[in-house]
């Protein structure tokens, strides 16, 4: 065997033994590297990516806002083809196309058979990719306690058509579920990013009959409407709370979602609030916040502050693809702008600025 034959042949195992993936060094320092392929433990399965996203959770991280340890593959929201199994796992078989929650819940732990998935092994436990282990921004991605996690996608739904149930419609939807939103309530979505668009699509689906949505940018409050808002007031045109009181006859609304974390637009959530009534919180606050004590009444006012962190498994996936599958839900229009795996620090600075009319970022390794 000659030298440059067996140069090669050792070039080309060491390309199949390394991916691609999107490494966090530090605050404002990611970079695509060459990292290894993960191989599947006992209980694990080894997704190929096919389609991800840039979550603004990421970046939080990437402002070190949010701490993860350096070295870590960053992004928590894949589609993709099973690639390997590890021992244990059943029922699922290698080339099967998969939909993975944000969120892997063992299924096993206390906060699991308790029904609070997203807690799994303690608070946050549940969010485990680009916060605790390698995440999704990848060509591979190893899936923990993957029997319940992998979702199979039917046939006839397309990856652009679920991935975003992975985290921000499943997160989105819960602030309605959290909320409690009941057929005939009027609700107040605060902020039309991603999260608040699937918010204001959950409000609609369980059957609020008035949903305001409060946004400055022109693109996200036509978004907004075509989610399911009946109005769109401007923050920086209109003082939203004495106008939600207004349109309210001064009681306040049923149920106020928070979906930016901010002190302004929480405190604001909490004014436009009816007693008795449900702030729903889906920020990811960076700072510190305080609670106004005269709109929360001194907290005599029977108010709830509700928190929700997007919940997952592969039960939660099926469902919201049946809502795809039977047309309830369509998401594809927040899928603004498409990146491959070599562009994607282009894409974080497009989603970061919020330019170019970009709502969500599909990246394809």
């Amino acid at each position: 065997m000659n030298a440059t034959f067996q140069i090669a042949r050792a070039k080309t195992q060491v390309e199949q033994s390394t991916m691609r993936a999107l490494v966090f060094r530090g605050p404002n320092q990611i970079a695509l590297e060459q990292v290894s392929i993960p191989r599947p433990g006992p209980g694990e399965a080894v997704i190929r990516v096919t389609l991800t996203t840039i979550c603004g959770t990421d970046l939080h991280v990437l402002k070190g806002e949010y701490p993860v340890k350096p070295g870590l593959v960053i992004g928590h929201e894949p589609v993709g083809v099973i690639h390997e199994l590890g021992g244990g796992v059943t029922g699922y078989t290698i080339g099967e196309r998969v939909l993975v929650g944000a969120i892997t819940p063992c299924g096993q732990c206390n906060y699991c058979l308790s029904g609070e998935w997203s807690q799994c092994g303690g608070p946050i436990g549940g969010w485990k990719f680009g916060n605790t282990i390698n995440g999704a921004q990848a060509e591979y991605l190893l899936v923990p306690n993957a029997q319940a996690n992998l979702a199979k996608i039917a046939d006839d739904l397309s990856d652009e058509q679920v991935v975003l149930l992975a985290d921000i419609a499943s997160t989105g939807i819960s602030a309605a579920e959290s909320g409690e939103v009941k057929i005939g309530d009027v609700v107040a979505i605060f902020a039309q990013g991603p999260i608040g668009l699937c918010a204001t699509a959950g409000t609609k689906l369980k059957g609020a009959s008035f949903i305001i949505a409060v946004e400055s940018d022109p693109v996200r409050c036509a978004m907004a409407k075509r989610m399911g808002a009946d109005l769109v007031l401007d923050h920086t045109k209109t003082d939203v709370v004495a106008e939600i009181r207004r349109l309210t006859d001064g009681v306040g609304v049923d149920v106020a979602i928070e979906a930016l974390g901010t002190q302004s637009t929480f405190e604001n959530a909490l004014r436009v609030l009816r007693a008795g009534g449900t702030l729903s919180s889906l920020g990811v606050y960076s700072g510190k916040l305080s609670v106004p004590l005269e709109p929360f009444a001194a907290g005599l006012g029977d108010h709830k502050i509700v928190t929700t962190l997007c919940p997952g498994g592969k039960e939660r996936m099926r469902r919201l693809m049946e809502l795809v599958r039977h047309g309830r839900l369509d998401l594809r229009p927040l899928l603004t702008h498409f990146f491959p795996l070599d562009r994607i620090t282009d894409a974080y600075e497009i989603f970061g600025q919020r330019s170019g009319g970009v709502i969500k970022v599909g990246i394809r390794p």
